[in-house]
Parts: C-alpha cells; structure tokens; sequence
C-alpha cells in the first residue's frame, strides 16, 4: 500500500468514494451553494467503522458527525460514523447536507471556481486527493444558467440560453453526469447569464465542440478559438486515442480568476482579443489525458500531470505547424524553467519534477515551472534517447490506454516503460533507457537539466536578433539616432515576441531608461503596450532590474484599473509584479495568499 496523501485528512486507503450525486441550488444572494452530496463508498479493508472525509468553511446539516479542529491548510476533517461496520468490497451510501460559505477558496461569485490542488473541500466534503478518482451525477438549481465538468443532460446545450425562461429571474434545473472517474480536484461550476455557439464540425468529424460566454463577448470570444479548435482537437484525438469527455467545450471566465487555463470541461481561457493564447488551449485539452485521464497519484508525482501534458503540447505543436513551433515553445519553457530553479534555489524540496510536502503543507506555495518544464525535457530526453518521435509516440498512446481512469507513481510509469520496449522494442533500446540519470531527472536539484538541451531555433533566432540589436544600442545617448521602428516586431507572432522580450530581460546589463521609454514609445500596437498588455509583454515589464519605472502601470493592470480586463488578479502576472512593488491587493483568496507569501 503507498504512502497516504500528505495533503488530506480522508481515510481514503480504508474506504473510498465510486460516485457522489449533487443536488445543488445556487444562491447568488447569499452567494453560497446549499444541498446535499450523497457518497456511494467501498471499503477498502474489513472493519471499517466511519468516513472521514475533508472539508473547509462548511457549514454541515444533516447526519451525525464529529468536526476536527481547523488545520490552517487542511481545513477540518469531517468523521461521520457508520450504521454498520463494513468489510472490505462492501458498499454504503452517505448523504451530507450543507452548504458553502464565503470564506472558502473553491468559489468566487462573479468568477468561475477553482478547486486544484485541494479546494474541493471547499465545495463539497470529500476526500480530496487525486489518489481517488469518482464518478457524479448533479442537479444545480439556479436562476443563472450552470455548466460542470460533466456531460449536460439537460436542459440541451443547443437549445434556448436557461431552457428559454428569463435569465436571472426564473429559476431552472441543470442536470449534468460525468461518468468517466475524475480526481476531486476536477469538480467544477461556474453559473452566470452565459450562452453557447457550436464551432463547425470539421469534415469527417463526428465530435462536437463550441464556445460558452456572456452575450456581450460571444462575437470575441467565437473568434478567438473558432479558427485553431478544430486542428487542435483532431491533433490531440490522433496522437493521444479518444476523447473521453463528451463535447469539447470553451468557457471563457472573468479576468480576476488566478489562473490562464483550467483543465475541466468546459475548458476555460481568457480573451485576450489577438489569438495569442491558443497555446493555452492546447495545453488544457492535452489535459484531457494527462491529469484528467492519467492522473498522478498524489503532489510528489505532479509531473505526471504538467511535464506530460507540456511535452505533449508541444509534440501537437510540431504535427500541426512545424518541429521549429516545438523549438520555439520549448526555449520559452526553457527560460521559465530557468529562472524557477533559481528563485526557489533556497527551498530543497520544490525545484523537482515532483513536490515533497510535509504533512499539511499547502501545495499552493509550491507551485512552480518545474514539473512542467523539468518533466517535458525529461521526456524529450527519453523521445530522443530511444530513437525520435516515430519510436516514442506509439508508446504513448499505449501508456494513455493502460493507465487512462487511474491514479498512478512515477515508479509505476517506469515500469510501464521498460515493460514496453521490452515487448515491442530491442535490446539496445533497453540499454539506452539503462543509460539515463534517472535520480538526476527525478529527484536531484541543480540550477540546470541533467542533460544540455538542444531545441530547433529557427523561429527563435530573429526574434534573438532583434534583441541583440537593442542591447549592442545600450551605450547610444542620443536616442534620436536609434534605428528601430515598431514594423520591426510585425514579421514576429506573439511568442516570438515573448522571445525577443526574455531575451533582453537576459542580459547582464540592463538597458538605460531612455531606451525603455523609447521602446515604450516606438510600440504603440497592444501587442506590447499600454493598455492592453498580455503574456508577451509582461515579462519586459516586470523585471525587478529593468522596470521599476514601468511599476505603477503594471500595478495598474493587475488590478484591472487598465479597463481592459485582460490580466486582472492572474497569479502568472501579479506575483511577479508584486515582487517588484511590495504591496497587497483584493484579488482571488488563493493569489491573495500566494501574494501575501511573495510579497513576504
């Protein structure tokens, strides 16, 4: 039996949730959830005699039970004994009556929810760890139409907006089901005067995908994906099997939730209004298969999830563009990669592919890039060590169909691998997966990947260029005679931009003001200045050596006071600028706690 999850208080290896059933209604005068969840369990050993399950700033009715005393993180176990002692295989039902209160993190009114890495029990009581994985069905009662992370039953999608009654008034009932097991972390809801439009079916196709948004930015918000959904879509269903969760869909949320992308369906995006965010897009329905379908087993195994889903998005992005798109994403996470190494050099147990919490520890500090980026390399690594993509991708697609609907280990991936190339592959090719540093890769620190990296630079060599030419200009004190113009970025897409923009951040010696005010000035386009700054510019902007100048802007869009929305309380952006500005502001209770920390 593996070790218990260090992030959960459930009695999740003695009896496990198999399906709960919501019957939710949504008051958005309260702003508060009231129902009931109704837990099918089974016992995992004999003589099971209560559930303990996990909860945080709930208010529970309804059944017997006794509250633990409230763990900072953790919140407050919730043990609700049983009628009968169980023995191991044998099933009960337990229904919990309760509802939500405003000081949970799972829900934001006026926003969409978040419930990873532990918020679920935030939302409802359960044992909130991927090392469980359930089925639920739901009924939500709501004056707002309310989607899930579930198949719609009813009312139909397609049909009219809140089953053709009136929006905020009448009250309907939404039914959703989701029968394919999903960890905790997935259960997901958001309600507001929302409407769908269906993407076209792409010739040949049978499967379905379409955008949800309010009224007002439905035009935007269609435009947005409507172009790439499709090759995206197909990509991910040839390279990774089946999609398993019904119709494809896009929600896009208010610019104040802390995060760029969620994995649940409907996926969710922010409008950035120039398609630059796609690359979001392909990384959250990656996720469909990797965290969503193969799910790591608890936080010490996290590259499972996002090192996966990174390498895999950018193996998409070289079957739907070109290998020198993959080159391109690959040196951005790079630096990103780069730059977490150093900034968490002083805390041992984050910067691997996988975080070593203590016992109540909160995940949400450990967040960085590495998993992602440490992992995809990982996997890179592996892809080119056994031969190349043509090698490494029918192992994929094996590892999806063995391990889709589970919770697994790194040591159970491994395994899977050896036992693989053992069956379909030779000899050497076992000696090759015998020659690579697997402690190095899995379990060492360093301010560098075990192995130097070589990436096809082709997309990011003139974006290189341009910033060589800006920092060769450094010592030019009469700006007059600096030779650029702003049609200098427009052979450029945006994450080539994003290049250009590191690649200045990089150097030793920052560029005097003059030239950032010229630079300022020189590009007008919002691609990469006020007011609409996006994940392209903000790097530039948010060194601590080159933009303290810039910090009262930057201040300005991370409170949303730029009137564009784009970048509001997102924790990719707040938390460096208020590594730069030392101040606090009113965001989203999970990025005000990682501010708080940040800004110490």
């Amino acid at each position: 039996m593996h070790e218990a999850d260090p992030t959960s208080q459930s009695n999740y290896l003695q009896i496990a949730t198999k399906h709960i059933t919501f019957d939710w209604t949504v008051d958005f005068d309260n702003k508060v959830i009231t129902g009931t969840a109704t837990h099918e369990f089974i016992a995992k050993i004999d003589e099971v005699s209560e559930v303990i399950f996990d909860t945080s700033y709930l208010h529970i009715e309804g059944v017997k039970f006794r509250l633990g005393p409230k763990h900072e993180v953790m919140g407050s176990a919730l043990h609700v004994p049983l009628p009968r002692t169980l023995s191991a295989g044998s099933s009960i039902l337990v229904e919990i009556t309760y509802r939500t209160t405003a000081n949970g993190t799972a829900l934001q009114f006026l926003a969409k929810d978040q419930c990873q890495p532990i918020h679920a029990r935030d939302l409802a009581p359960v044992q909130d760890t991927p090392s469980v994985k359930l089925t639920y069905s739901a009924s939500a009662r709501s004056v707002l139409p309310v989607l899930l992370f579930a198949r719609r039953i009813s009312p139909p999608s397609d049909g009219p907006a809140h089953d053709g009654k009136i929006i905020g008034k009448d009250e309907v009932v939404y039914t959703y089901d989701q029968p394919t097991p999903i960890p905790s972390y997935l259960l997901a809801i958001a309600a507001g005067n929302l409407q769908y439009r269906p993407f076209q079916v792409p010739d040949g196709k049978q499967w379905k995908s379409g955008v949800w948004s309010e009224p007002e930015l439905m035009d935007s918000s269609f435009w947005e994906f409507s172009r790439d959904t499709a090759s995206f879509s197909s990509g991910c269903r040839e390279s990774c099997r089946p999609y398993r969760f019904g119709v494809m869909t896009f929600l896009f949320f208010p610019p104040s939730f802390p995060y760029g992308g969620m994995t649940a369906d409907p996926l969710s995006a922010l409008l950035a209004g120039d398609r630059s965010l796609t690359d979001v897009v392909i990384h959250e329905l990656t996720h469909s298969w990797f965290g969503n379908g193969v799910t790591m087993l608890m936080l010490l195994t996290f590259w499972l999830n996002e090192g996966w889903t990174t390498y895999v998005e950018r193996v998409l992005l070289q079957i739907i563009h070109s290998p020198a798109h993959r080159g391109l994403s690959s040196v951005i996470g790079y630096k990103g990669l780069l730059d977490a190494l150093a900034f968490f050099e002083d805390k041992p147990q984050i910067p691997k592919t996988g975080y070593r919490l203590d016992y109540g520890e909160n995940p949400d500090s450990a967040f960085s890039r590495v998993p992602y980026d440490k992992g995809a390399n990982f996997l890179l690594h592996i892809e080119r060590t056994l031969g190349g993509l043509e090698v490494f991708l029918p192992y994929v697609k094996d590892y999806i169909a063995t391990y889709m609907g589970h919770s697994i280990t790194t040591e159970t991936w491994k395994s899977h691998l050896y036992a693989y190339f053992q069956k379909n592959g030779s000899e050497e090719q076992i000696k090759h997966l015998n020659s690579i540093d697997w402690d190095a890769w899995l379990h060492q620190r360093g301010l560098h990947l075990p192995v130097e990296m070589e990436y096809d630079l082709t997309l990011a060599n003139p974006a290189n260029a341009l910033a060589d030419r800006w920092y060769e200009s450094r010592h030019t004190t009469d700006i007059s005679k600096l030779d650029f113009k702003g049609s200098d970025l427009d052979n450029l897409d945006a994450n080539q931009r994003a290049v250009f923009l590191e690649r200045l951040e990089s150097y030793n010696e920052p560029l005097p003001a003059g030239h950032l005010f010229h630079f300022d000035k020189y590009t007008p386009s919002p691609r990469l200045s006020a007011p609409k700054f996006d994940s392209d510019s903000m790097p530039w902007c948010l060194s601590p050596r080159h933009a303290m100048q810039f910090c009262s802007r930057s201040g300005r869009l991370v409170i949303g006071a730029d009137d564009t929305g784009v970048i509001k309380g997102r924790m990719k952006f707040c938390r460096p600028v208020f590594r730069v500005m030392q101040a606090q502001t009113q965001f989203h209770p999970i990025a005000q706690s990682l501010i708080a920390q940040v800004s110490g």
